[in-house]
């Protein structure tokens, strides 16, 4: 497990305008955006210490708009506002002052947070003369620096003993936001794991919602229970399908119950920041990340002579390594051997189109191949009765695990039997089929 803290973005998108004013939407470099906010708020000739803590603050008060998706969770497209009575000044295009922006290129991975918390900190603050708040002064910090107060102790005055600084964060896309797929029964991973944080968070408020008790990133009928009445809470479609419509939704009442965007926020915790699933799979790695890996590659390498077709198990072994940096070689990705969200995606889609161009000739081949989700009880389509198939060649020639039905259900009948077959066979006894289950079951189907 990874604890998901603050990316700084490559690029924030800034909307020159209020929230709701119709106006032009930019992209800017993220350091470009704090010189240039900076440079519009506070005085090139201010002491150093003061200039740094300001600084910070900006960073902050900016990262904590795009981690919380502040305004994507109200279905904007944009990360802050150039406006003042909402976020930060920011002048389209106005000069930088230099020194500032030197000291911008030394800081601007560094953020405010509280300590026992992840999330950046909301670092309100004010000019101190024309406006007054509980959050920092921008002129107070040159009085407090003129006092010889470092840029850590200028930050402590304003926000407590518990504000700290993360120095030299990790650069580069933000992957928290919405996954860009629909998200429902059977899904696995992160997105997952984030959905069900969320939402049991969330019934601490709205009670009506059931608790999800297995929220190990799998999206299975207690989840798909709490999503639909989440969707009726909140007047959506009740699909039980998380699209990016109730994601966001979700996002925002998860930021409003715990104030996220908000000075005395009840904060994110490392444990509520920890993610089961990687950000990038290596050699080495295990899990099921590296279970669906193998998949979408045997699959490709099946038919594609330019993906060696090796033999692989649990383990992101040579050969996993092997395969990758074929494939990314094919695919014109840097060859790292190396499976970041880039490759990811581009794995998905390249696996997608290959089913979709499979020879006739392979059909049989193709009825073997996992759908790439989870199965589970309650689902009830083609790929569970493709299952059952499998299962009942199983259950003729071995007594011990239970009878099935093949009907398409995936009853209570089904879940025994894949629970009896998963512990004959040494594999997780979930019931569920992931890839490792559906791949045990047709081969033992042929024996």
């Amino acid at each position: 497990m990874a604890v998901r803290y603050p990316v700084v973005p490559n690029n924030i998108i800034v909307h020159l305008g209020k929230p709701s004013e119709a106006a032009k939407d930019v992209s800017v470099p993220f350091p470009e955006y704090i010189k240039n906010v900076a440079s519009s708020e506070i005085y090139p000739t201010w002491p150093e210490a003061s200039l740094r803590a300001n600084i910070l603050v900006i960073v902050s008060f900016a990262l904590n708009r795009i981690y919380n998706e502040w305004y994507r969770s109200k279905g904007y497209n944009f990360d802050i506002t150039n406006s003042p009575a909402y976020d930060q000044t920011f002048i389209y295009n106005r000069q930088i002052y230099e020194n500032i922006g030197n000291l911008v290129d030394d800081i601007f991975n560094d953020y405010v947070f509280k300590e026992g918390q992840v999330q950046p900190l909301f670092t309100k603050y004010c000019d101190g003369r024309k406006t007054t708040c509980n959050g920092l002064s921008q002129w107070g910090t040159v009085t407090l620096a003129n006092q010889g107060k470092s840029p850590s102790q200028i930050i402590k005055y304003y926000y407590g003993n518990d504000a700290l600084i993360k120095y030299d964060a990790k650069v580069g896309d933000n992957t928290i936001g919405f996954p860009g797929y629909t998200v429902k029964l059977g899904s696995v991973g992160n997105p997952v794991r984030a959905i069900q944080r969320d939402l049991n968070r969330i019934r601490i408020n709205y009670p009506a919602i059931p608790e999800i008790t297995e929220s190990q990133g799998i999206y299975e009928k207690e989840t798909e229970a709490a999503v639909k009445k989440f969707q009726e809470i909140f007047a959506l479609p009740i699909t039980g399908n998380v699209d990016k419509g109730t994601w966001y939704k979700i996002k925002y009442i998860y930021t409003s119950v715990k104030k996220l965007s908000d000075l005395y926020s009840e904060g994110l915790s490392k444990e509520e920041a920890t993610f089961e699933y990687k950000d990038e799979l290596k050699y080495g790695d295990t899990g099921i990340e590296i279970e669906f890996l193998h998949y979408y590659l045997d699959a490709i390498a099946f038919l594609d002579p330019d993906i060696p077709y090796l033999k692989t198990n649990s383990v992101f072994n040579d050969s996993t390594k092997e395969m990758v940096m074929a494939f990314q070689r094919k695919y014109n990705l840097p060859v790292t051997g190396i499976v970041t969200y880039t490759d990811w995606k581009a794995l998905i889609d390249i696996y997608d189109k290959i089913l979709k161009a499979y020879p006739s000739e392979y059909a049989l081949y193709v009825e073997e191949l996992y759908p790439d989700y989870f199965l589970g009880k309650g689902m009830n389509n083609d790929d569970v009765k493709r299952y059952q198939n499998f299962l009942y060649k199983i259950c003729i020639k071995k007594k011990s695990i239970p009878g099935v039905k093949v009907t398409g259900e995936f009853d209570d009948l089904t879940e025994r039997s894949v629970k009896k077959l998963q512990k004959d066979f040494g594999l997780e006894e979930n019931g569920l089929v992931g890839p490792l289950t559906w791949k045990r079951t047709v081969e033992l189907s042929k024996e």
